[in-house]
């Protein structure tokens, strides 16, 4: 994508706050509450999480991601794309800066759990075509039908 910019940003900027609670709201609505982990703006803002957004040339808000770093992996912590931006390559932009830099601080692999719905469908194929495999639950995660463990190694 040419004319856009990722660069790191807070959580709680209006633009990004309001892409952020459409995203919580979207996850409740479609999988079990017990089952949603996607981080509130607190939880973005938490010293192990980095929170970049992508903007195109005015500044708009296209797209957000995070990522955390653990003991010699990352795990991708949220990714959300403005339906506006949709389909127009953003969420792979964004993906490919937070592999980049998982290996840029030596991690040698990315997990993420993504829902198993239906709704969840169009971000399991972008996973897929960017190299990452269904796993097991990683972490502190669980098995659980509504979720779906993927990672890669980077």
């Amino acid at each position: 994508m040419s004319d856009i910019t990722i660069g790191p940003d807070d959580p709680g900027t209006p633009d990004v706050l309001q892409l952020l609670e459409e995203h919580l709201r979207d996850m409740f609505a479609t999988s079990p509450a017990e089952s949603v982990h996607a981080l509130d703006v607190d939880g973005l803002r938490a010293a192990a999480i980095s929170f970049w957004s992508v903007r195109d040339a005015e500044g708009l808000l296209l797209g957000v991601g995070a990522l955390r770093l653990d003991d010699g992996w990352a795990e991708i912590k949220s990714m959300r794309t403005a339906h506006a931006a949709r389909g127009r390559g953003v969420a792979a932009t964004m993906l490919a800066h937070l592999l980049d830099e998982a290996r840029r601080a030596g991690c040698s692999a990315v997990m993420l759990e993504t829902g198993s719905q239906d709704y969840f469908a169009a971000a399991r194929r972008l996973y897929a075509r960017h190299g990452f495999v269904e796993t097991g639950p990683f972490g502190t995660y669980v098995e659980d039908p509504s979720s779906t463990f993927m990672s890669r190694r980077v």
